[in-house]
């Protein structure tokens, strides 16, 4: 079918079966299609990549906010300039 889209070959390696295998067993009707198990598989990882990519910002935004003015105080007004002014250009 012509389409504009970029096409993936990908060979059927054991562990592939693997998880086409299992992905028949969750999802039975696809048994004979092994073309939209494929499909599913990446759908459903694809969905779980996304889970764990916005958990691990989360994290590191927790992270970041937890820190964030920690040091208040601690620097005079100035210093970060006074210190750039002593490096030769």
């Amino acid at each position: 079918m012509p389409t504009t889209r970029r096409r993936h070959a990908v060979t059927e390696t054991d562990e592939i079966a693997l998880a086409l295998d299992a992905a028949a067993r969750l999802w039975p009707e696809l048994r004979d299609d092994r073309t939209a198990l494929l499909r599913k598989v990446i759908a459903q990882g694809a969905e779980s990549i996304e889970r764990r990519a916005a958990a691990h910002s989360s994290t590191r935004l927790r992270a970041i906010r937890t820190g964030a003015g920690a040091l208040t105080g601690v620097y005079s007004p100035g210093e970060a300039q006074r210190l750039r002014d002593e490096w030769p250009e």
